[in-house]
């Protein structure tokens, strides 16, 4: 079940975050953004058919020194219904992931998203071109 919202955005700017993974021992093998990027594109709005990735809503991937993983991302609209279970399906795609650590993804809500931010092909699948 999805939890409820009133109308508008969360009164808390970190109200929505998940964590995953688990520190790496061999950080030898650390992976990378193409890697990163390739499973968030494996991550759906429930509402839209396109990919998170190409939807614009990520707005930042960091990869450190040991393997963990910092992303921030926003959605569609701050009312979202999805907006508690959206970070945790982020990290857990991208735990999946060879060579990550520990992953925090948290929802940020500025700047606001807008559909500019969509890829031309997210563009051309939901007919805005």
């Amino acid at each position: 079940m999805y939890p409820s919202y009133p109308m508008g955005a969360p009164q808390e700017k970190d109200e929505f975050s998940a964590s995953a993974g688990k520190p790496l021992e061999d950080i030898t093998k650390i992976t990378n953004e193409k890697a990163i990027i390739k499973a968030l594109k494996t991550v759906y709005d429930p509402e839209i058919p396109v990919n998170i990735y190409d939807l614009g809503l990520i707005y930042a991937v960091e990869i450190r020194d040991n393997g963990d993983i910092d992303i921030d991302m926003s959605l569609t609209a701050p009312g979202c219904p999805v907006a508690g279970e959206m970070p945790g399906m982020v990290a857990n795609a991208v735990e999946t992931v060879d060579g990550t650590g520990e992953i925090e993804v948290k929802i940020v809500w500025e700047p606001p998203w807008s559909p500019e931010r969509m890829s031309e092909d997210a563009k051309l699948a939901l007919g805005m071109d």
